[in-house]
């Protein structure tokens, strides 16, 4: 990508306040030192498993806007190893990320996993594709049966990324993942209702 994360994140103001809370040496060699070439199969398996990410663009003021994207677990496909795509489905019709792509197409995206506690940061630049024109693409992205409508495709080039500390993220689990958490408890459970209910039934025939 011939940069980092921290060459872009780090302004001359950030610089400043990590001299003066003791972090810049050790950030200035992740500067020096730390370059991608892409992503690895460890972004790319935990972008896969993800059934959301917040998304930040910049409004014609300068103010950022943050917005969750949310869908199926994998609606936000990796199609090379510094290419992400998504399906951009109907909201409440503000279109204030979509408008505020047409002047500056820089975003960034936040991507969580609350459960393991673990985060990944990504700046790239967007591109909107009209839906139709690029049939082959929307194809792969298309997730079937999920009740919403896509009203264009947004394609991320990625020009760096970073792993987040786990520091102060508070766990939290879907109800799917609850689900598979207890599904052996249900099941024993539901085996010590059927062994109760044929004990009793033998209990009455005595």
């Amino acid at each position: 990508m011939g940069t980092n994360y921290a060459s872009m994140a780090f302004g001359d103001e950030t610089k400043k306040l990590q001299e003066r809370y003791g972090s810049r040496s050790s950030y200035a060699r992740l500067e020096q030192s730390t370059y991608f070439d892409g992503l690895s199969e460890q972004e790319i398996g935990f972008i896969n498993e993800r059934d959301g990410f917040y998304m930040s663009t910049n409004g014609k003021d300068g103010y950022p806007y943050i917005q969750y994207r949310g869908g199926p677990p994998g609606f936000l496909k990796v199609i090379n190893d510094t290419t992400l795509a998504f399906l951009d489905f109907r909201g409440n019709k503000q279109y204030i990320s979509a408008g505020n792509f047409a002047t500056n197409d820089k975003v960034a995206l936040f991507i969580m996993d609350y459960a393991r506690k673990a985060r990944l940061k990504i700046l790239g630049r967007a591109t909107i594709i009209e839906l139709g024109a690029a049939p082959a693409l929307e194809e792969f992205l298309s997730i079937g049966n999920y009740p919403a409508k896509p009203e264009r495709i947004i394609e991320v080039k990625i020009e760096a990324y970073d792993w987040n500390c786990s520091q102060h993220i508070v766990q939290r689990f879907t109800i799917p993942e609850i689900e598979d958490a207890f599904a052996a408890q249900k099941d024993y459970i539901l085996e010590l209702r059927a062994e109760i209910a044929k004990l009793k039934a033998g209990i009455k025939n005595e």
